[in-house]
């Protein structure tokens, strides 16, 4: 079975040797930001400025945020401590993604709200990897103390009704409390959830537009043995 590691131009790029430079770059671009540039052009002049190719500028990209940002999805966020009695909405490819990702070998950014990220996508397609079920299972046995945990993916990617039944079938075997919903846009409807509900992203658009949130991937990734950066 297929594994979600990293492009095998990755260790290259993400050599400690470019750290440096990554690091400038994600602080000016976090200083742009919180002046109100524009993301896509703030970014392309970071990127030119260190002379970064198109995936260390998809990392510099995902890994920054203005100082408004970072503070808003600070004050905002739910330990998983926090969590027993409520009802948490996932955003399941996001969280997945990450977990296959991280699990598989692939590069995962310390972005500066505190976030993981990973440099994956699923572009149409989700494809079952030999880390998908232990990642599942990774989350189902954190969030047991959540009254219920709504797991929300993109009903246009292809699979998405696979994996629907793969969660249906996990649940059942391990009495875990999910619900599996395939939508066209997650997170609007992520975004719309009730204010005492807790949204698991890292996902800049449903983090800054959403309610409280938890930082799951963090928390479940912290103590593990990953290939992880922070830039």
């Amino acid at each position: 079975m297929r594994n979600r590691g990293p492009q095998p131009n990755d260790p290259s790029l993400f050599a400690d040797r470019y750290l440096p430079a990554l690091r400038a770059a994600t602080d000016d671009l976090c200083w742009l930001l919180s002046r109100d540039y524009g993301t896509d052009s703030a970014l392309q002049l970071v990127g030119n400025r260190y002379r970064l190719n198109k995936r260390q500028r998809m990392a510099v990209g995902r890994a920054s945020a203005s100082q408004a940002a970072i503070a808003s999805r600070q004050e905002r966020r739910v330990d998983l401590t926090q969590i027993a009695g409520r009802t948490v909405a996932i955003d399941g490819f996001n969280l997945l993604i990450l977990l296959e990702s991280a699990f598989g070998g692939g590069l995962i950014l310390e972005s500066r709200d505190g976030t993981y990220r990973d440099l994956a996508g699923v572009h149409g397609t989700y494809k079952h990897v030999r880390h998908t079920e232990p990642a599942l299972l990774r989350v189902g046995e954190a969030l047991r103390v959540a009254a219920r945990v709504i797991w929300y993916f993109d009903q246009p990617v292809s699979n998405s009704g696979r994996l629907k039944t793969m969660l249906r079938e996990m649940a059942e075997t391990h009495a875990f409390n999910w619900q599996v919903e395939l939508v066209y846009n997650p997170d609007k409807e992520l975004i719309a959830m009730p204010a005492e509900n807790v949204i698991v992203s890292s996902d800049s658009w449903i983090l800054d537009d959403g309610g409280a949130w938890c930082n799951l991937g963090q928390e479940l990734l912290q103590n593990d043995e990953i290939w992880r950066i922070t830039i």
